[in-house]
This record gives C-alpha cells, sequence and structure tokens, in this order.
C-alpha cells in the first residue's frame, strides 16, 4: 500500500514514476507513452486522449487510471454527509435532455421560499456539513431571492457548506438582476454562498450545446463563470454529461478545455462526469453509455486531468455498483449521503437515498479501500471507521488489471 496522506500526495507524478506498470498496461504502447507523458511533467491533450476513447484495451485503460490515482490517494476514497434540495424546477429554458425542467402553470411545478428551503434542510441539519441546491431558471427571481435564501440559511445552520448554483443559474440572475456575473457572484458569496457544484457544462462544445440545450450558456461562458468564481476565491467542481449526441473527439475536447482552464485559474477541485439517462426527455437520437463505457470516460478523465486533484463516481447518476467499479478505474469520490435527490432521480436513476455513512463506507472497503469523510472543499479530512457488521462479509469487487 502507497502511504499517502488524508489529503493526497502533492508530489504524485515523482510516486507514479516508481510504480510497476500492470501487464494490461505495459505491452500496450499507447499506455506506456500516457505513463512516460504524466511521470515525467506533461500531460495527455485531445489526440491522445482520442486514441483512449478508441483504444480497445479498456482493461489497460482503467488500470493505468487507477495506478495514477492510488500514486495520489493511495487506497483513500472520499465521501462527506450531504443534502440536495433543489429550489425549483421552473425553467424559461427547455433543454432536450432535462426531464426535471416544469413550465411555471405545469401541475407539479414548484419554486421554494426561502422558509419552505430551511424546512427541508432542518430534519437533516445535525448529520450533515453540506447542502448542495441547483434548480431551474426562474423568471422572476433576482439576485436578491439567493441573497435572502443563502443569508438566512448561513444564518439558521452556520456549520453547514452551502454549494448551488450552475453557471446558466448565475448568468441568469445576472442577466435578471442587472448585474455582471462578478458582481453577482461577490454578492452572493457575501450572504453565503461557499461553492459551485460545476452542474450544465454538458459538452464544452456549441455545436453539441445547440443540439441539446440550445440558449444555455456558450462553452466559453462556461468556463469563463468558473473563472470569474475561482477569482473570487469561490471553489468549484466541473462536469461532463456524455452519451447524447457527442462524438469521442468531442469528449476529449471537453476534458481538454477544462485542463486548460484549471491551468489558468486553479479553482477546479472536482470533475464529475455522468451519462445521460433517457427517461422522460425528447432527445430520442441520443446513443445512452453502457456500463464499459461510463468506466472508460471515468478512467480517461483520471489520465487527461492531471491538474484536477479529485474524480468523481457519481452515486446517485451511475448507482453504487458501477461507482464501486470506478473506484478501481480512476476514480476516488464517491459524493455523499443526498438524502434527497430529484433531477437525476426524475430522469430515471434508482440509486438509494438513504444510504448513511456506513453503508458508504462499506460500498469502500469491498473494494478494498480506505473511507475518508472530507468536508466540501477538501480542506477536512476523518479516516472513517465503520460500525461492526457482526459477521457480514461481501465478496471484493473485481479489479480490471
Amino acid at each position: 500500500m502507497i502511504d499517502v496522506p488524508l489529503s493526497g500526495n502533492s508530489d504524485w507524478r515523482k510516486v507514479l514514476k516508481t510504480l510497476p506498470l500492470p501487464l494490461s498496461v505495459e505491452t500496450d504502447p499507447l499506455l506506456v507513452e500516457c505513463f512516460n507523458l504524466l511521470s515525467s511533467g506533461g500531460y495527455v491533450g485531445v489526440e491522445k486522449g482520442l486514441e483512449l476513447f478508441e483504444s480497445n484495451n479498456l482493461s489497460g485503460v482503467s488500470a493505468l487510471a487507477d495506478l495514477i490515482k492510488k500514486s495520489r490517494f493511495g487506497k483513500h476514497v472520499y465521501f462527506n454527509d450531504n443534502l440536495h434540495v433543489n429550489t425549483t424546477n421552473i425553467c424559461v429554458l427547455a433543454c432536450r435532455f432535462c426531464a426535471f425542467r416544469k413550465g411555471p402553470r405545469h401541475n407539479d411545478a414548484y419554486a421554494l421560499t426561502v422558509e419552505e428551503y430551511l424546512h427541508r434542510i432542518e430534519p437533516f441539519s445535525q448529520m450533515i456539513d453540506e447542502v448542495h441546491s441547483v434548480g431551474g431558471l426562474h423568471p422572476d427571481w433576482t439576485v436578491t431571492y439567493y441573497e435572502e435564501l443563502y443569508s438566512a440559511a448561513k444564518n439558521t445552520y452556520p456549520n453547514i457548506h452551502i454549494k448551488s448554483l450552475t453557471a446558466v443559474e448565475v448568468k441568469h440572475i445576472a442577466s435578471r438582476s442587472g448585474i455582471t456575473v462578478k458582481e453577482t457572484l461577490s454578492r452572493l458569496k457575501s450572504a453565503g454562498l461557499d461553492s459551485l457544484p460545476g452542474g450544465g457544462a454538458e459538452i464544452l462544445v456549441d455545436t453539441v450545446r445547440n443540439r441539446i440545450c440550445r440558449g444555455k450558456e456558450s462553452s466559453d461562458e462556461y468556463l469563463k463563470i468558473h473563472e470569474v468564481a475561482h477569482e473570487l476565491g469561490i471553489k468549484t467542481n466541473c462536469t461532463m454529461l456524455f452519451g447524447t449526441v457527442e462524438t469521442l473527439r468531442e469528449r476529449a475536447i471537453h476534458l481538454s478545455k477544462l485542463r486548460n482552464q484549471q491551468a489558468q485559474s486553479k479553482g477546479f477541485q472536482c470533475f464529475v462526469p455522468y451519462p445521460f439517462l433517457p427517461d422522460k426527455t425528447r432527445l430520442p437520437e441520443a446513443q445512452l453509455a453502457s456500463m464499459n463505457e461510463i468506466i472508460r470516460v471515468i478512467a480517461i478523465s483520471r489520465i487527461m486531468l492531471d491538474n484536477i486533484p479529485h474524480i468523481k463516481a457519481y452515486r446517485m447518476n451511475i448507482g453504487s455498483h458501477v461507482a464501486s467499479i470506478a473506484l478501481n478505474s480512476g476514480a476516488d469520490d464517491i459524493d455523499g449521503t443526498v438524502n434527497h435527490e430529484e433531477i437525476m432521480h426524475e430522469a430515471g436513476s434508482s440509486a438509494k437515498l438513504d444510504s448513511d455513512s456506513d453503508e458508504l463506507a462499506r460500498l469502500i472497503e469491498d473494494v478494498d479501500s480506505v473511507p475518508v469523510k472530507r468536508n466540501t472543499t477538501y480542506t477536512d479530512f476523518t479516516r472513517y471507521r465503520r460500525k461492526p457488521d457482526n459477521g457480514r462479509r461481501n465478496l471484493p469487487v473485481a479489479q480490471l488489471v
């Protein structure tokens, strides 16, 4: 086992260079070249990334990603205690992949008041350290609503981190309020906003965006909004929705754009890739991703995003079984306890919403890893020790080699 602090290894490239290559990597010239690039301080760009997407050596791609992950974090896998509260499902857009959005006159449309938002947090307030809040683009809400929302949440639950707003929400709030994105984020930070979750990147190629989410922010706008957040000291995650209409090259371009942005603004802390879930949407031409393709995307993300620390196996989307395989394929994080979630479940996810810390720790231990509880910004870590199982044992999840 590689001896790595709970926070990870900042000199991971030096460690990577010393690790023996699995046979599936050692016999593959492309993977050896990627290994040599990363261990010597370089990075894997679009063309090599495309070759990885086209490779028939999935076990080798996965094994290389796992090697990189272990050089950075050893056997540590991270999670936290969090709650998802969606502010509204009313949205002025109608993205073709979205099953969550409702028109304002729909019977199931809702928009939480500040009091209703606080009421949703209250039952979990002693168990969580993060509230994750995103929603639709409400036609009437300006920056004032969100200032009141975050201020009330911080005053009521001062120890809970508020991770909220996608880039397009920030753009919409700024536009509705007649102010700049920078002023919007600055005011919201002062009110209690702590970080951005990174949703809405989809694929950062505008020809794809025009087909699946016309009217949202452009690729450059997504990156610029995150850059402004980073300049203001607001950490963010970043994402990728794959399996709609994009090509393999466009996936590689997406990852490269995120890497380039990180080289400039250095504020991305975690990358979250997740496949398109097709239920109740208007995108019949979507390609849909198999389990192998999900694992491939996660593994290549770890290989290409050398300057973004963490790769998340987003359990709410891919489910616990695939997430457990992803933990041996480059992912080092499985999000958190969640407790409540609407967007992925409206789209067809069947992932459990009542998992506690012990269940997440067991999932991690079943893939021969060490559960570490973290805070949202990856600055506080605790080795998590769960309660005894009373003799229960699982077969370990197989690792691709």
